[in-house]
């Protein structure tokens, strides 16, 4: 009984000892890259879920729950979040794709990107990079929300400045020719 305490109570201090690393840890990388407030904190909240979810299994082990008691909360529990993703699976995709934005992507808002789309020019400025889109105000000005997880899969071309990146528009391009051509 006495191992069973030392050894949650042992458990409860890892946990928290894990959730302060960890929120370090993000604090710093997203000091380091220059990742906005709310985003971090998204970050902290996906990653701080997961550990929780350890935890508790972790307890319910450590505690003497049995495994076949386990295994069967466990399963209907996944069987129920399974279906649900399932039929969401974009969902699931888009906040992993976030967490690997967080972590590796190479391009900040208020960078200046062309995400390469053959069925539509998507140029012009990061204004917002959420949970589960990247939002890039056009350099037309409309706004284009770009899912995280499509955005990973796309090649992405990022330009010095504004005057740079309308250079390279065939859409402002393509309204000044027609522009000439009403003149005529």
């Amino acid at each position: 009984m006495w191992l069973h305490i030392c050894l949650a109570i042992l458990l409860v201090a890892g946990y928290f000892l894990a959730m302060r690393l960890v929120s370090t840890a993000i604090r710093a990388v997203a000091l380091r890259q220059g990742i906005n407030e709310l985003r971090m904190i998204l970050v902290s909240k996906i990653i701080n879920l997961g550990l929780t979810v350890a935890f508790v299994l972790l307890l319910c082990v450590v505690l003497g729950v049995g495994y076949g008691q386990l295994a069967v909360f466990f399963s209907s529990v996944f069987a129920v979040v399974g279906i649900a993703l399932f039929a969401q699976w974009s969902i699931l995709s888009n906040v992993t794709a976030s967490l690997i934005i967080f972590f590796g992507f190479p391009y900040r808002v208020g960078d200046w990107v062309k995400v390469v789309d053959k069925d539509e020019e998507i140029l012009g400025q990061i204004h917002e990079i959420s949970t589960f889109h990247v939002i890039i105000t056009r350099v037309t000005g409309d706004t284009v929300t770009y899912p995280n997880s499509m955005i990973l899969q796309k090649a992405v071309i990022c330009y010095r400045d504004e005057a740079e990146a309308k250079s390279h528009s065939q859409l402002l391009k393509s309204n000044d020719e027609e522009t000439e051509k009403s003149k005529d």
